[in-house]
């Protein structure tokens, strides 16, 4: 009878840690889980969905917002993704025809990084990584339905696996709207899924003019900061830092400004600027920027490249550069272009040695660029707009602009 007793008792005591434990885990009916870091979400966003200040999201996969869907990230809050490669890469990707409302504020921004991260609401620099740890995980996509100039009126992009329907992008409108992105930090991400294939810290496919896209900030991307293809939307200050890749990749004909950017030491191009691919070409505006080209260990391998990759060969790139200030240059870095493709207007600091402009501004540009001392620059980005919230600016690494 003791026996049988006692029995009886594991069962009851069994049964109510299940369902203590069943409680503690499920939210929001069931599709997400708390689990001891975080609430883990492991399906893709079908119904309209907030996620709350002061919470932890943990992306268990890659996670898409599909379309007619608005996911809405409070200030504040904090994404992590899972470690992942290749189909198993983890990323939050807004399809197109979904919406992102992702509002941090200068005292709250919203932060995307990895599971590694020790990083809590509250914080802005991270307790336990440093700034140059990249590809931990994958990174944010925006798919619009504006114009982009490849063949197709929507391809697939890059970095998500050809299997997948929701990674389309392109269309024919606009001014198309996929939301609001303001005071969001991306880091550590840019993780593999195929040879030679990573996902960038923020990318841009097709986006309309319609969005809203400011205060951004990428750090530690292992592929670029920021890549636009196509589409027609305007974004505005911008810190990227510590890159693998490029700072910031433009193609397939992005007809939208970068106004007011710092780029910190990216580990390839400060820019790649590319020209539309396949059927038309478009004219971009990057300008008020601040750029320094190599720091520390992290040396850029050029300033800036200017090509045109497609195959109907529509034109080349077509950009109008202003106000853009360089420094930390170092010999055998350069910035390639021709003068018939860009519009230029800067200033440069140059390394104390027996260098000229034209060692480091090919083919002509050198004539639209202005020596100074560094600091004496006139031209530049607006520091003003990335203090506090940035972990660019509270780790000090604003402090040489």
């Amino acid at each position: 009878m003791k026996n049988i007793q006692l029995f009886s008792k594991t069962i009851v005591l069994t049964a109510i840690a299940i369902i203590l434990v069943t409680s503690c885990e499920e939210e929001n009916n069931g599709e997400n889980k708390s689990v001891d870091y975080g609430i883990l979400i492991e399906n893709n966003i079908t119904a309209n969905t907030t996620w709350k200040s002061g919470e932890v999201y943990i992306l268990g996969g890659r996670i898409t917002v599909v379309g007619g869907v608005t996911l809405t990230i409070e200030p504040g809050v904090i994404i992590k993704g899972q470690a992942g490669t290749g189909a198993s890469a983890t990323a939050l990707l807004i399809a197109r025809g979904a919406t992102l409302i992702a509002e941090g504020t200068e005292a709250d921004p919203i932060i995307f990084t990895s599971v590694a991260d020790e990083i809590q609401p509250g914080d802005v620099a991270s307790p336990n990584l440093i700034p140059e740890l990249n590809g931990l995980w994958g990174g944010l996509l925006i798919l619009g339905k504006a114009p982009i100039s490849a063949d197709a009126e929507s391809v697939q992009i890059e970095g998500i696996p050809p299997t997948d329907p929701n990674g389309l992008y392109g269309g024919n409108i606009p001014n198309d709207n996929s939301g609001i992105i303001k005071y969001v930090s991306i880091r550590h991400g840019g993780a593999n899924i195929g040879e030679g294939n990573e996902i960038n810290g923020l990318t841009l496919g097709g986006v309309g003019s319609g969005t809203v896209i400011e205060n951004i900030e990428v750090v530690a991307n292992q592929d670029d900061g920021i890549e636009w293809f196509g589409g027609t939307v305007n974004v505005k200050n911008v810190v990227v830092w510590n890159t693998g890749d490029d700072a910031i990749d433009t193609d397939q004909g992005w007809a939208g400004t970068l106004d007011n950017f710092v780029v910190i030491s990216p580990g390839d191009e400060c820019f790649e600027l590319d020209g539309g691919e396949g059927i038309w070409n478009a004219t971009y505006t990057i300008r008020n920027g601040s750029v320094q080209a190599s720091a520390g260990e992290i040396v850029s391998e050029g300033l800036a490249d200017l090509d045109n990759k497609g195959a109907g060969d529509p034109g080349n790139s077509s950009v109008n550069m202003s106000n853009v200030y360089f420094f930390g240059l170092t010999p055998g870095q350069y910035f390639d272009d021709n003068p018939e493709e860009l519009t230029l207007s800067a200033q440069a600091a140059l390394p104390a040695d027996s260098l000229a402009l034209s060692d480091f501004f090919l083919k002509g540009s050198d004539a639209f660029v202005t020596e100074v001392e560094q600091g004496a620059n006139t031209v530049g980005a607006n520091l003003s707009k990335f203090q506090n919230w940035s972990w660019a600016s509270l780790s000090g690494a604003l402090n040489e602009f």
